[in-house]
């Protein structure tokens, strides 16, 4: 459930493109999410998975791009699809010390269903996105394990959960528990309609800064959370079902800043902000039996709603992981609150 249904009492409204039905990245065909939570006092972390496609992703890859709009971050695997312009993985996101493991576990998830990697064919690419999520979470413990990994992989669903899970359980967005957020779009192209949507790990911003359907928060709120700094990052995925071309792909990309903008952020040094996407449409096969690859792709003129369809969806992504995260105590006792519970009132507000 997307923001709108769940604050449309509030006014609450982002954009103007209508949504799809689950008003989540999955409502692009054969896209799912799952998740493994890891939550046990100072344990607060985890790890997130998108699978592209229902189909084998090594042998049958999808266009893809990506953009670093601050690039103070690790996630691995972005060299590759900015050289070839296509995703063979599913997509890992976890905390920044736990990279290595989820890459390592991602690879034998990959050997596991492809024989042929390294044998008879070239390697694979893995792809880790991360965030630090050291202030609620005992990061130093490297507490994530392969076998996360593969229950993150087995969980994947198109009815997926937002908030404080997975890889979102101990990160904090504008101050306010933050985490996994998504929605998506649909936009009309020659009479057939196509969705664009997309995703977030959210652990950036501050919380004076914090716009909420074009509304500041101090408009909301009449308090204030204690001073932090603009540290932590975010990731963010576009996925869609338009026929799109690697280039126009990392346009799609560069717009992801506009939503981000109007919820708030800058974009501060110690926050990195990345954006990878990619097209279901467009497939790029492992082993081709002929050297010229038909290959459908949109009209440039044309690409304006999707422009706009990607602003909204990171918008609403990142309120999204507000509105659906909990309150959670973690690391050291700390706690951090959800916008939930202070505009309900639930918490004690500080000035």
């Amino acid at each position: 459930m997307g923001i709108e249904a769940k604050w449309k009492s509030r006014g609450i409204r982002v954009g103007k493109l209508p949504c799809g039905p689950l008003d989540k990245i999955s409502d692009v065909p054969g896209v799912t999410v799952g998740h493994c939570t890891l939550a046990d006092g100072d344990v607060q972390t985890g790890v997130t998975a998108l699978l592209p496609h229902q189909g084998d992703i090594f042998h049958d890859k999808v266009m893809a791009a990506s953009h670093v709009i601050n690039g103070f971050g690790k996630t691995t695997g972005l060299v590759q699809i900015d050289e070839l312009g296509t995703l063979e993985t599913p997509i890992l996101f976890t905390n920044t010390l736990s990279v290595g493991t989820v890459e390592t576990a991602l690879v034998k998830y990959m050997l596991a269903q492809n024989p042929d990697i390294c044998e008879t064919t070239g390697s694979v690419n893995p792809v880790v996105c991360e965030c630090n999520d050291s202030g609620l979470n005992d990061i130093r413990g490297l507490h994530v394990t392969e076998q996360n990994v593969f229950d993150a992989l087995a969980d994947c669903k198109a009815d997926f959960a937002e908030g404080a899970v997975g890889a979102g359980r101990g990160m904090r967005c504008h101050g306010l528990k933050g985490g996994i957020g998504s929605a998506s779009r649909v936009v009309e192209l020659d009479g057939k309609n196509y969705t664009i949507g997309s995703l977030v790990l959210s652990n950036h911003a501050m919380f004076d800064d914090l716009m909420v359907g074009g509304t500041p928060i101090q408009q909301l709120l009449e308090a204030h959370i204690p001073p932090h700094e603009d540290k932590g990052s975010i990731i963010t995925v576009l996925a869609t079902d338009i026929p799109l071309s690697e280039r126009q792909l990392r346009r799609l990309c560069h717009r992801a800043l506009v939503g981000l903008s109007r919820t708030g952020s800058y974009c501060g040094n110690g926050s990195g902000e990345i954006v990878l996407a990619f097209t279901t449409a467009n497939r790029m096969p492992h082993y081709a039996d002929k050297a010229l690859l038909p290959m459908t792709m949109l009209h440039d003129d044309a690409i304006n709603p999707l422009f706009r369809a990607v602003a909204e969806c990171v918008e609403e992504s990142v309120l999204s992981s507000l509105f659906h995260a909990e309150t959670v105590t973690g690391y050291h006792g700390k706690t951090v609150p959800c916008l939930t519970d202070l505009l309900e009132g639930k918490i004690e507000r500080k000035e």
